[in-house]
């Protein structure tokens, strides 16, 4: 593409960076089951969360952009975000095109890059989320630069969050997604108040069932080692460094990836190991300082000593902070952590632009990562899949996804730039996502908790407390997800069972028979 052609203009915002649909950049989205491909690098992706997603266009110059650095280069594409996505994209692309400029704009100056990734089977993946200078990645990738766009930079390293944690009593959390969940089981020392809007823990991933064996994981004392990880984790010398910085009120960043509380040192004032409190089925009503709730005159409740006790105690203490929920219950703590899941940071991006916007808030996207406007994609956070997905697989704001998202819609914007075509990649055939949750594998597959399956399902369940819960979804007599939670060594299995779509029927509930060894009966 010549540099004479008209150049979008990126404009600086408050929240990131806004884009205009000007120039000619490569055509070609998110297509259809790709084969994955051994060889190729895995790298981050682009979320939305906290910070600018990923855009991207062909043939950009940075003269253009409003940001904090305008070095005078052109790069053939420009990536918008240092999230997982946006970063393993732009890693891609520098794989992809050696003698092209990548731009990557970014809002921190810490990214998130993505390290020992391994394939667990045809469609599962593990990886571990690591903070990294872009420094780090300007020195792998020479032809990558990072252009940060005027945010200021990160407390990553100062971990205010374990400070404040060490002089606290009592917290609440809000929020029922993977953070929250992750965070509950954590935090020992303190007095928690779990707030959650859903009937039980973990909705987004677990049914009551699941949710149930999970919970009385929270009533016991953590006595056991953590799980033993599967894959090294390293850390590295120029991450301190670059991570002496101070913090701006108004940052925006990328999601926290996998592993997030590794290293952190999440104990309270107290002895005690656990001491959660649920309260479910109900949200933020006002929340009030100090001086305010005094003059409110309103009283706050005691930590609930037995979770069916529902007698009512003034708490004489005083608190820092008071939450009054929904329900008119009014708890005091000395701070609270809102973990209450990901929006799409479309903002920046759409005035002055007529992209086609999904109903969650994101940037629809075709089966090859395009949106509505040509040569500009999207993946991670910012996106919604708008194609036709395939039975068993459904959009989730991930971590793997957002690898998967990046690393696709570069193989895209690869292809058109030079008039290629690409098949969708292997990836989007199957949902499935590996994480741990109250220190146990969980492995989630397919439609998991039926999705969109309506009533003619059935659900094959086993369960044994402590240890593992392993539920199947079939419809039809195949199986269309499953649940695995512990080290049931099952995935693999049940994977290529949802693949290949073979008839169960016969089997009923023998296929979830511990005496009977189904991995090598199907294998």
């Amino acid at each position: 593409m010549s540099s004479r052609a008209p150049v979008p203009r990126i404009l600086r915002s408050a929240k990131g960076i806004s884009v205009s649909s000007e120039a000619p950049v490569p055509r070609t989205l998110r297509g259809k089951r790709r084969k994955w491909s051994p060889g190729a690098a895995p790298s981050p992706e682009i979320q939305t969360f906290l910070a600018p997603p990923l855009l991207s266009a062909n043939r950009w110059r940075s003269e253009s952009m409003e940001v904090a650095r305008s070095p005078p280069t052109a790069g053939k594409f420009v990536v918008v975000g240092g999230g997982i996505a946006g970063v393993t994209c732009a890693e891609q692309l520098a794989v992809d095109f050696p003698s092209e400029d990548i731009l990557l704009i970014t809002a921190s100056p810490v990214i998130k890059a993505v390290t020992n990734f391994k394939q667990v089977s045809k469609v599962l993946e593990e990886f571990d989320v690591e903070e990294q200078p872009s420094t780090m990645l300007e020195n792998r990738f020479p032809n990558i630069k990072v252009i940060e766009s005027g945010v200021k930079q990160l407390k990553s390293e100062q971990r205010e969050f374990q400070k404040q944690l060490t002089q606290a009593k009592r917290i609440m959390i809000i929020g029922n997604g993977g953070i929250a969940l992750e965070l509950v089981y954590e935090i020992e020392g303190c007095e928690v108040i779990w707030v959650i809007k859903d009937k039980a823990i973990g909705n987004t991933f677990f049914d009551a069932g699941a949710a149930e064996f999970l919970t009385s994981k929270l009533i016991d004392e953590k006595s056991e080692a953590k799980i033993a990880r599967k894959r090294t984790r390293y850390t590295t010398e120029g991450r301190k460094k670059e991570a002496q910085t101070k913090a701006h009120a108004g940052n925006i960043g990328s999601a926290l990836g996998p592993d997030w509380h590794e290293g952190l040192d999440l104990k309270g004032t107290k002895e005690f190991s656990h001491k959660i409190h649920i309260e479910t089925m109900c949200e933020v009503k006002n929340i009030y300082l100090q001086a305010e709730f005094r003059i409110s005159e309103k009283k706050s409740l005691i930590f609930p000593k037995d979770h069916h006790n529902q007698s009512v105690t003034t708490d004489k203490e005083i608190w820092p902070v008071y939450v009054e929920l929904t329900n008119e219950k009014i708890y005091g703590c000395d701070f609270i952590v809102s973990a209450t899941g990901v929006t799409p940071n479309t903002e920046p991006f759409l005035c002055g632009n007529n992209f086609d916007v999904g109903d969650d808030g994101g940037l629809k996207v075709d089966d090859h990562m395009h949106t509505s406007l040509p040569d500009i994609y999207a993946a991670g956070d910012i996106c919604t899949a708008s194609w036709q997905p395939s039975p068993v697989w459904q959009q989730m704001r991930l971590w793997t996804q957002a690898r998967q998202m990046g690393w696709y819609a570069a193989k895209c914007m690869a292809a058109a730039s030079v008039g290629e075509s690409i098949d969708m990649d292997f990836s989007f055939e199957l949902f499935a996502h590996v994480t741990k949750f109250f220190n146990y594998k969980v492995v989630l597959l397919g439609k998991y908790n039926a999705q969109g399956l309506g009533p003619d399902h059935e659900l094959l369940l086993r369960c044994t407390k402590g240890q593992e819960y392993i539920k199947a979804v079939l419809q039809n007599g195949r199986m269309m997800g499953a649940v695995l939670i512990g080290e049931t060594d099952l995935e693999e299995t049940f994977e290529n069972l949802i693949l290949n779509q073979m008839n169960l029927s016969a089997y009923g509930e023998d296929l979830l028979d511990p005496n009977i060894d189904i991995e090598d009966y199907f294998d």
